[in-house]
């Protein structure tokens, strides 16, 4: 079964959509709690039959879908057809999917040796390991991933990576800067860019651009 690449879904221009790690997601904004309750009973409807279905999250405000194929951990042909499926249930209530301000956090840990405390991690998160994650079943919690570290103190152990749509990435780091934060590195953008708060704790904006095998610092 294909896996689709972020830069090939991008090529396909999913209105609404956005690749973020392992999957597609959107937003659709409803004008109350009731329209959500609809628009979920008709996305489910809709995609019954499906081999396998979207996770919803039902809010006041919105709904956020997301589809991942979670035997090839990645997005398949029935998520991009789950995509058009959603967005046309989408436009049939008066509502439409969207990409901004639709982010997906992970953790990243900083450690010389990942292999003596990924155990720890996936005990404490009832977690899936998956070397060099820690995963959560239910997709609930972030996952945690293992970044090769030194020893010398002091050293930032943990720093966030937040999942963005390119187009959201400038935005947010004119909003960090306006804070008082710093643009640490853009050497790996468009993959990711470093930022520090003004204490000098670090956050990746990361974004499915020019992926390799890299690491964020």
């Amino acid at each position: 079964m294909t896996t689709y690449t972020g830069q090939e879904i991008a090529e396909l221009g999913l209105d609404g959509w956005v690749y973020l790690p392992g999957g597609l997601q959107t937003r659709i904004a409803t004008p109350d709690f009731a329209a959500g309750v609809d628009l979920v009973a008709a996305i489910g409807a809709a995609t019954a039959a499906e081999p396998h279905h979207p996770d919803m999250n039902l809010r006041s405000t919105h709904v956020d879908v997301r589809l991942t194929c979670y035997d090839t951990k990645g997005v398949t042909d029935r998520d991009l057809r789950l995509a058009r499926t959603v967005s046309a249930v989408a436009a049939d209530a008066g509502l439409a999917t969207a990409r901004t301000g639709v982010s997906r956090l992970e953790l990243a840990l900083d450690s010389p040796d990942h292999a003596a405390v990924l155990p720890f991690w996936t005990a404490v998160l009832a977690g899936e390991p998956d070397d060099p994650e820690v995963r959560d079943p239910a997709d609930v919690l972030p996952a945690i991933w293992f970044q090769k570290s030194g020893r010398d103190e002091p050293r930032q152990r943990w720093h966030p990576d937040v999942w963005v749509d390119p187009a959201e990435v400038q935005p947010r780091i004119d909003a960090a800067l306006a804070t008082g934060g710093t643009l640490v590195s853009d050497a790996k953008a468009p993959s990711f860019w470093v930022l520090a708060d003004p204490d000098g704790n670090r956050v990746c904006l990361c974004t499915w651009q020019d992926r390799g095998d890299l690491v964020d610092f």
